[in-house]
């Protein structure tokens, strides 16, 4: 078990745990035997570590109400991983999941007030954030806690109903949460994870900057159904190495050199992918991955289908697990396990002495994330740079004037896209239903 972040051990390969049986309704009434079958899957494919999703209503129905019987699930799940070997990260403030919200009710119509920045609602959260960090603190496999899972969704403009916030507000919160979890459980690796705008949308709060230096790691998740596979094809090189791709976007921002990076989540949409290109994509996706530096590990979603018993969601949803709803290993979870040997040893990241210079204004924010997504600028010198057999870099303009920077990271030529060219707009939204 290896419960703190290190750039000497070994690398870590998991699932997003998405349970066979009621998928996260399973929380209504646990089945711990259905539990141990699936983890009993899991492990049977090597994975070291899985993130489960507690649902945030049942955990806290009330601001004031944080139910025992709510906790004490999800420290028994915690405590069946460990029977098969497996680490785990828990998300605590969920939050959103699969095209679905789930926020309690004291958040929502008449009680309506932002997750973000109302003060009673912050306090609500610390409150549960310490609770479920007493709760796990002792058991040797809790990795620690993700705030959620792409709680920035709930500030978007593309949001049914968002809460905005300014990039101090974003911080405000995810450092008090951040704060709460480390009082509780101190030196685990506690982080917060975003969907793709924050690298993407321009005037998102959620900025670059808070993603790659708050928390004990960053965060990846590494979609291609945001433009990516519309734009060059679903195994283009662009969709291989996307994920790789937004690691070394984050590499920009961190201020810490040895800062780790988590590829949190990253799946393989039957949106972009017949069933024949998905072990490969994962393939692709995890051997890239794997050459960039301080990389912890890849978490991918997710561990098993969801039943075709449940409605209403998303139809990529229902074919993106390793294991199919029944429990039998897929093409895709097979090929995981295939090479998971292989990888686990850690070699050195290829030398990256290109840097694509990244735009940024005086707050660091950068000029233009729109040129950084899928079809802009910087995304397109990215992929000429891959096709022409470099491996590039990413650093700010601000770094980029500094040659000691630069000299630290071993740049020695710097690339300038011309950020009149490509996409202007980053309209995305990490959830479409029909």
């Amino acid at each position: 078990m290896l419960a703190s972040a290190s750039p000497d051990g070994p690398l870590r390969f998991g699932a997003n745990y998405t349970p066979s049986k009621d998928w996260m309704h399973s929380w209504l009434s646990l089945d711990l035997d259905e539990i141990r079958r699936d983890f009993a899957g899991l492990a049977e494919l090597g994975l070291d570590h899985v993130r489960i999703f507690p649902l945030w209503p049942l955990l806290q129905p009330n601001r004031t109400l944080i139910r025992g019987r709510a906790v004490a699930d999800v420290r028994a799940v915690v405590d069946v991983a460990a029977e098969f070997g497996l680490d785990v990260g828990v998300d605590v403030i969920q939050g959103h999941l699969s095209s679905f919200d789930f926020i309690p009710a004291w958040l929502s119509t008449w009680h309506d007030r932002s997750m973000f920045t109302h003060p009673d609602a912050i306090a609500g959260q610390v409150a549960l954030v310490e609770r479920l960090g007493a709760a796990l603190n002792d058991a040797d496999n809790f990795l620690g806690f993700t705030l959620g899972n792409e709680t920035n969704q709930f500030s978007a403009q593309t949001h049914p109903h968002p809460w905005p916030v300014t990039e101090d507000e974003a911080a405000s919160w995810a450092s008090a949460l951040l704060d709460a979890a480390e009082r509780a459980a101190p030196g685990r690796d506690h982080v917060h994870s975003e969907y793709d705008a924050v690298w993407y949308m321009d005037g998102h709060g959620f900025t670059p900057a808070l993603a790659s230096r708050l928390g004990s790691m960053t965060t990846v998740h590494s979609w291609i159904f945001n433009g990516t596979a519309q734009r060059y094809g679903g195994r283009s090189t662009a969709s291989d190495r996307h994920a790789e791709y937004m690691i070394e976007l984050s590499r920009a921002f961190a201020t810490d050199p040895a800062r780790p990076v988590w590829l949190q989540e990253v799946g393989a949409p039957s949106t972009c992918l017949t069933p024949e290109q998905m072990p490969g994509f994962l393939e692709a996706t995890v051997r890239s991955a794997v050459r960039t530096e301080n990389l912890w590990g890849v978490t991918w979603w997710c561990s098993h289908d969801v039943s075709r018993e449940l409605a209403d969601f998303p139809e990529l949803e229902y074919s993106l697990g390793l294991l199919d709803n029944g429990g039998a290993v897929k093409p895709i979870g097979l090929r995981f396990a295939e090479i998971i040997p292989e990888l686990r040893a850690r070699r050195a990241a290829p030398a990256r002495t290109t840097g694509i210079v990244i735009e940024v204004d005086a707050q660091g924010v950068p000029v233009s994330r729109a040129a950084m997504s899928p079809g802009g600028a910087i995304f397109q010198a990215w992929v000429d740079a891959c096709e022409s057999g470099a491996d590039a870099a990413f650093i700010t303009s601000t770094d980029a004037a500094d040659a000691a920077r630069l000299s630290a990271r071993g740049i020695a030529e710097l690339v300038r896209p011309d950020l009149t060219t490509g996409v202007g707009v980053y309209s995305s939204n990490n959830t479409v239903v029909a």
